[in-house]
């Protein structure tokens, strides 16, 4: 193996992986230098160039109709989806994860295909159903859908990491008289925290992006996410404010990046289970 890194065509093999690897890399990295350098330049273009530093598009931008409540209304369906999903995720992959049933098997691949209905196939139909129930500019509403369309992944994910957890923790708390609701709460769901992060994260991520949803359920200006709003700085004939575009799209992304730190913070360790169980 090392006689095969080391020579000639090893080598020359390394060196093209590793400017494929800058090249992909520089990819993802011009546009986030553009995006930094455009919210401080109000004469901002797609070019990407050195700006004469002002904090004028941020002052525009942020003011209640244009930031403070649509990223208000993102937090409230993103948090409320994520954390509705996470609990129903857990509730569901818990017998999946513990109990060897027949129906184990179709049921996991019926709610895989769950994820392969694309959101536009099912839009006009729910919309039906939301004007039928006067649930339109209704965030409880859209939460619910937008839940109920994150599970299967969720309910995917809860049980591979459930999986991870060793059944002989749990059968020592059952032998303390412990029940398995309160078993799933205090030793299974303590032990799974970086996997329910991620779970967590991932569901809360695509809420946070959505777009098309909340632009069809929501007819209400002042209930609109930031993700629909964002297009407002899209005027009319192509004109588009650039710089505070970018200012605005910064501060759209905070709350994200915002949410990984917390829980990478809160939610290290938990899958240290050496020593847990006897061998």
């Amino acid at each position: 193996m090392s006689l095969a890194l080391t020579s000639p065509r090893g080598r020359g093999l390394r060196i093209v992986s590793n400017l494929v690897l800058v090249l992909i890399g520089v990819a993802f990295l011009l546009p986030m230098v553009w995006l930094v350098l455009a919210s401080f330049d109000t004469r901002a273009t797609l070019t990407a160039k050195a700006p004469e530093f002002t904090l004028d598009n941020f002052t525009k931008v942020l003011t209640p109709e244009n930031a403070w409540i649509p990223l208000g209304n993102s937090l409230i369906i993103s948090a409320g989806t994520a954390l509705l999903t996470v609990v129903v995720a857990v509730l569901a992959a818990y017998p999946l994860s513990r109990y060897s049933l027949r129906i184990n098997r179709p049921f996991l691949y019926g709610v895989l295909f769950g994820t392969c209905l694309p959101i536009t196939a099912m839009m006009v139909p729910v919309y039906g159903l939301f004007v039928a129930l006067d649930l339109l500019n209704s965030f409880p509403g859209i939460i619910l859908f937008l839940a109920a369309t994150s599970l299967p992944m969720a309910i995917w994910m809860a049980k591979n990491f459930m999986d991870s957890v060793p059944i002989s923790i749990e059968e020592a708390a059952w032998t303390d008289g412990s029940s398995m609701l309160s078993t799933l709460l205090r030793v299974v769901v303590p032990l799974m925290r970086p996997g329910i992060g991620v779970v967590f994260i991932f569901v809360f991520i695509q809420a946070w992006g959505n777009f098309f949803v909340p632009f069809i359920l929501i007819t209400d200006p002042g209930q609109m996410p930031a993700a629909v709003t964002i297009y407002n700085f899209f005027g009319a004939y192509g004109a588009v404010a650039y710089g505070q575009l970018a200012a605005f799209s910064l501060l759209y992304s905070v709350p994200v990046l915002a949410l990984y730190v917390l829980v990478q913070r809160f939610s290290g360790g938990s899958f240290a289970l050496a020593g847990a169980v006897k061998g």
